[in-house]
């Protein structure tokens, strides 16, 4: 892979090729890639979406919109080390196509800011959720009429594919979704592969799958722009740009830190215990003066926190920057953090945030309930979505079809189309929303 290639600013529709020299200074193409993210409204909707605790009423904790927040903060300065080192490295990049250190950062940003868009309400457990309607639940009667390339799209159904979807899927007065250069789109992709074959590798590329059947074609043609490698002649897969390398310490950055703040805070991991993990990870450089004048434990986490992010972020540049050219090549085959000199110091924070947040009986309680949530809407929408394209309409399924936005588009030719309909526009609901459609759909006048 050539970084010339990958640093491309085409967008969908786009028949000149952009350059980057071309570009206006005070308003550069990866720049507006931000923008048009964090105007979206379905960035917007991350506000009351799960990070750690769904429907929590306690300010301080995380959502999915201040995560992203945070995890495009981190993509920004650690994309913006890399550029420099980058472009000391290979000065034509600057010298004869115009690229700048702040270039790295501004894709990097934008693909982090983007990294959650489309995990559904109810967090990872909503991921788990959809995909057990459709493997082990009523969705079981869809199979028959899908390949099975779209029935696994279905029994995994991942956020980071529905995020494809939602950044480049065309409907009318949108064509190209976002229209997001094809660089940020790259950097996006952590898994830029179809769902079948389930884990061929241990190569990281392998762990979930980046794009749905329905976008198959448009992640044939950004693969294709940006010059990534190929994988297998089988199965639609590739390597990754490597930026997403970046994007996905990023976010191993934040939630690993910023998560196991979040626990500190509500009270579920101990202070005194939670700090000695921290102190293991920035060991050598606290100020103790003035750390130890710091007098609350939210000010003395704060302090921890921004040495261990800044740590790890000077640490994620180093690794990639020894790696680069492997990978390039596509020999890089684990994420970047696995193979840091904190990898220990990590996991014992990781450790614990699983112990005492992720499976703490507030958060599984209300992951519970969002299942139930879930299957309850899937159950009424897929068979109203699988009667539509039958020709079988019942008075109910009119009902539920005339409440669903306009954007919403069922087919009589496809069923995969309208199961996907059905699964976007209840993955965009927010936690509270899809909370308040359920208690409509089983009867609740309010």
């Amino acid at each position: 892979m050539q970084w010339e290639q990958l640093l491309s600013l085409k967008r969908f529709g786009d028949t000149n090729k952009r350059l980057r020299k071309e570009q206006d200074e005070t308003r550069l193409g990866f720049e507006v890639d931000y923008d048009r993210i964090i105007f979206s409204s379905e960035f917007r909707g991350l506000q009351d979406k799960t990070q750690v605790v769904p429907l929590s009423k306690t300010d301080f904790v995380h959502t999915r919109l201040t995560h992203s927040l945070e995890v495009s903060v981190v993509g920004r300065s650690l994309g913006r080390k890399v550029g420099k080192l980058l472009l000391e490295k290979h000065p034509h990049l600057e010298n004869i196509h115009g690229y700048k250190m702040n270039d790295f950062g501004a894709i990097v940003a934008a693909a982090a800011l983007a990294h959650d868009i489309g995990n559904p309400p109810f967090g990872h457990s909503g991921e788990k959720a959809i995909g057990a309607y459709f493997k082990d639940g009523d969705g079981t009667q869809f199979k028959s009429h899908l390949t099975d390339k779209e029935y696994q799209d279905l029994c995994d159904f991942e956020g980071n594919a529905n995020g494809f979807k939602i950044l480049t899927e065309s409907r009318e007065g949108r064509e190209g979704g976002l229209r997001l250069s094809y660089a940020t789109l790259g950097a996006f992709m952590k898994y830029p592969k179809e769902s079948l074959p389930k884990k061929p590798t241990n190569h990281i590329v392998d762990k979930k799958y980046g794009f749905f059947q329905s976008e198959k074609d448009m992640f044939s043609d950004v693969a294709s722009e940006l010059g990534l490698t190929k994988r297998s002649n089988d199965y639609l897969s590739f390597q990754r740009h490597p930026l997403a390398f970046l994007v996905e310490a990023a976010d191993d950055i934040c939630y690993t830190i910023i998560d196991f703040e979040d626990g500190i805070n509500l009270g579920l991991i101990q202070e005194e215990y939670a700090l000695e993990y921290l102190i293991n990870l920035v060991r050598g450089k606290i100020k103790t003066k003035n750390y130890n004048a710091l007098k609350t434990t939210e000010d003395r986490v704060s302090y921890l926190r921004a040495l261990a992010i800044g740590t790890l972020i000077d640490e994620a540049a180093s690794l990639f920057m020894t790696h680069e050219e492997a990978i390039l090549a596509g020999e890089f085959e684990t994420a970047l953090l696995d193979v840091s000199q904190y990898k220990a110091q990590i996991k014992d924070i990781i450790d614990i945030s699983i112990k005492n947040v992720y499976r703490s009986k507030e958060v599984i309680s209300k992951e519970i309930s969002g299942y139930e949530i879930l299957n309850k809407l899937l159950n009424a929408y897929g068979k109203m979505a699988f009667n539509y394209f039958k020709g079988n309409m019942s008075n109910y399924d009119e009902l539920l079809l005339n409440i669903l936005p306009e954007i919403v588009k069922l087919s009589n030719d496809s069923l995969y189309q309208n199961i996907m309909a059905v699964c976007l526009y209840i993955s965009k609901l927010s936690d509270t929303n899809a909370m308040l459609l359920y208690q409509k759909l089983k009867g609740h006048i309010s």
